[in-house]
């Protein structure tokens, strides 16, 4: 996509005559204009801009505030501007770059330069906007399970504390489910480690079909899961993982795995309560709740003891 130019002047002359020039380079499609620093400021927050050209010295909102007023979002902090001013001084121009400028271009201005200069601050951008992908699609790999695409444990520890905190400062209830499929070695000596994965993203897409959206659903390790529920009381919670316990037990395998019937054990546990004083207290608990399952004949969703 070609980028967006917001510029913001008091001149319409002037305006007009940068939107002709960066026109011509055939680099730049889309223009923004404003005639002042409010008008400005808040097209940058409407609209996706690439590049600011904002005079330094108009009525009302100068080019110093605009950058103030920039520098106080978030969204908008690394959008580069460029300042426009009529002034051969140094001070000024000094005191932009000191308040987050990216340049400055002199008027009356050579259009070979200004147009030098917006290339640069494009291009500067572009190379922001793809590093800040990059770090946020590693840091989402970091955190996500590469067979089953659920959080990974390093993740799920990590939201368990926020989200322990969070209950114990808001006496929210948190709740936990652990999840362990039946007889899975079975499942991998019987058809190959190959068709265990395909039982293991099955589970994985029943558990994130039912749960909410801030809901989070993690493999704990090998053919483990957990569950963090936050704002959920443990009744909640145990219907949860009864729908779970039941949507697992009716999946459906083709090929080798067509004879398999699925099942899968759950432990629950629900905070605050006066046993749980750290999160490791709800994974222990749930944990727990889950080997009784386990022991209890499997298949079958069994809450924590009571306190």
């Amino acid at each position: 996509m070609q980028p967006t130019l917001l510029i913001i002047d008091d001149s319409t002359v002037l305006r007009q005559q940068v939107v002709e020039i960066l026109k011509e380079t055939g680099g730049f499609s889309s223009f923004l204009e404003a005639s002042n620093g409010i008008e400005g400021f808040k097209m940058l927050i409407d609209h996706d801009v690439d590049v600011v050209l904002c005079d330094l010295e108009m009525p009302g909102m100068d080019g110093l505030k605009f950058l103030d007023m920039r520098n106080a979002r978030a969204e908008a902090r690394d959008i580069p501007v460029i300042l426009l001013t009529g002034r051969e001084g140094q001070s000024q121009k000094i005191r932009g770059l000191e308040r987050g400028a990216s340049d400055y271009v002199t008027k009356p201005f050579d259009p070979g330069e200004l147009i030098a200069r917006v290339r640069v601050q494009v291009k500067i951008k572009h190379l922001q906007d793809d590093l800040r992908e990059q770090n946020q699609r590693l840091e989402e790999l970091s955190n996500t399970d590469p067979l089953t695409q659920l959080a990974n444990r390093r993740f799920l520890m990590k939201t368990l504390d926020r989200e322990f905190q969070r209950s114990v400062r808001n006496n929210d209830p948190l709740s936990m489910v652990m999840a362990d499929i039946d007889h899975f070695k079975r499942i991998n000596d019987t058809y190959g480690h190959q068709q265990g994965d395909v039982v293991l993203k099955a589970v994985s897409e029943a558990l994130l079909d039912e749960l909410r959206e801030y809901d989070l659903a993690a493999r704990f390790g090998g053919e483990e899961f957990a569950l963090i529920l936050p704002g959920t009381e443990l009744p909640q919670a145990t219907a949860a993982a009864e729908r779970i316990r039941k949507r697992v037990s009716r999946l459906k395998f083709e090929g080798a795995l067509k004879p398999l019937v699925l099942t899968i054990s759950l432990g629950v546990a629900t905070g605050p309560r006066k046993d749980v004083t750290v999160f490791d207290d709800l994974v222990r608990l749930s944990d727990d709740a889950l080997y009784a399952a386990k022991r209890e004949g499997r298949n079958r969703v069994v809450i924590a003891d009571p306190p």
